[in-house]
């Protein structure tokens, strides 16, 4: 008998843990199903998630454990009610929690799809579209702010959220290679790989009258009401070439950098079997032949590529930065050259080619202050003195062009400014000075 009192006792105490697990989980509805929820209610919400977490141990009630404890941070946003601040947002998110979100609505959605019960589904897709702005707003202020890692971590998260939106899975790669962090950087590679993913399409711009700068539209139809309503001008197309390229380049750059180069160059050889075609990859195998020393195979793929596309303009600038980046000064001078021949409005060339010139500058002055005061010296003064006022006005038309293209560049316009200043051409030099 005393076996089977206990038994029936244990039973008792499952049953209630299974009541109060309940309880939790219809308080938390309750709350969660609120349009303005008050402070308090937030209170009672933190609470019954710590008293529902031991508790869930069925799948479903663990699944939906997560999915209020995920949604805690936009229930907070929402308690502010319309008067939410930017500060307020952003001590609600975190890496974490919108990791956390992505794992928890995710993880809802698949359960619900298995049950066939929507309970949340339409709310879950709700919420993405709603609160994904706001945390691609969180990534933009942490690449403002210079975290690359933590801007990779929160555009990863988002891409979690919404895998249709792969452009945040390059920006995650992107943003975790620039903070040095390769492994992350070389999955998310992978995985854009592995998708097919190319970044290519439209961007729709226009101009607002009141800051008059540009802004970028989700579509045509959105871009073309900002313009009717009179708000924007100056509406301009601008075509995404294809990140393919770039995508392999990094993953073959990654590779090198582990010590991998057989590995980058398979992966390289791999991608241009499959698109024999794509320039961008002969040039990535091309900088990556440089990257290991290997100048005859450079050059071999340096002109195929200028056999399929000769009079590409891309391409040639493309080839100037890679000999550039090689420290293959005359090969780039002759890139940025040609490119300007079919483009002579082709910013980045003109830019380019005159910061290159620009780096004979340092030699020239370490040799002039090196110099003493005897006759010799002076003379050889003289003459560096000369070749350097040469270069300068060498590179004098291509950095007016380049102000010319983009006046508010200030990388353009400080180095113009220099070498206005080098010329003592005062009149040039305050006229520009005054346009900041």
């Amino acid at each position: 008998m005393r076996i089977k009192h206990i038994v029936i006792a244990t039973a008792v105490l499952v049953s209630v843990s299974s009541f109060a697990q309940k309880d939790e989980l219809k308080a938390l509805k309750k709350i969660y199903a609120k349009d303005i929820p008050s402070a308090n209610d937030v209170a009672e919400y933190r609470a019954n998630l710590d008293k529902l977490t031991p508790l869930a141990t069925e799948e479903g009630d663990v699944v939906y454990a997560n999915f209020y404890k995920s949604m805690l941070p936009i229930l907070q946003i929402a308690s502010y009610g319309t008067s939410v601040t930017p500060a307020q947002i952003a001590s609600a998110y975190s890496f974490k929690s919108i990791n956390d979100l992505a794992i928890g609505l995710n993880a809802t959605l698949d359960y619900e799809k298995k049950t066939g019960k929507k309970i949340y589904t339409d709310d879950i897709n709700e919420t993405i579209t709603s609160y994904k702005p706001l945390m691609v707003n969180i990534a933009v202020e942490l690449v403002n702010a210079k975290k690359n890692k933590e801007a990779a971590d929160v555009l990863y998260a988002i891409y979690q959220l919404d895998k249709k939106d792969q452009d945040k899975l390059f920006y995650a790669a992107y943003y975790a290679t620039n903070a040095k962090d390769y492994e992350k950087a070389l999955n998310y590679y992978k995985e854009l790989k592995a998708l097919n993913y190319t970044g290519e399409g439209t961007v729709y711009v226009a101009t607002n009258k009141i800051s008059k700068k540009e802004e970028t539209f989700s579509s045509k139809t959105e871009r073309d009401l900002f313009i009717k309503t009179g708000t924007h001008e100056k509406p301009r197309d601008e075509k995404l070439e294809s990140k393919r390229g770039e995508i392999y380049k990094n993953i073959a750059l990654i590779l090198v950098d582990a010590g991998k180069v057989d590995e980058a160059k398979a992966a390289v050889a791999a991608a241009r079997k499959e698109n024999p075609n794509d320039t961008s990859l002969i040039i990535t195998e091309a900088d990556l032949f440089l990257k290991v020393n290997d100048v005859e195979n450079y050059k071999r793929l340096v002109n195929e590529a200028l056999e399929k596309e000769p009079n590409n303009v891309d391409l040639v600038y493309n080839l100037g930065v890679v000999s550039s980046n090689a420290n293959k000064l005359d090969d780039a001078e002759k890139y940025y050259k040609k490119a300007l021949e079919l483009d002579p409005n082709y910013f980045n060339a003109n830019l380019n080619l005159a910061e290159l010139k620009l780096r004979a500058d340092e030699k020239f002055v370490t040799e002039m202050n090196k110099l003493g005061t005897s006759e010799k010296d002076n003379k050889r003064y003289e003459v560096i003195k000369a070749e350097r006022e040469k270069n300068f006005k060498f590179v004098l038309p291509y950095l007016e062009k380049a102000v010319e293209l983009k006046a508010d560049d200030e990388a353009a316009r400080k180095t113009l400014l220099s070498v206005y200043n080098a010329l003592d051409m005062t009149d040039k030099y305050k006229a520009l000075k005054a346009k900041n």
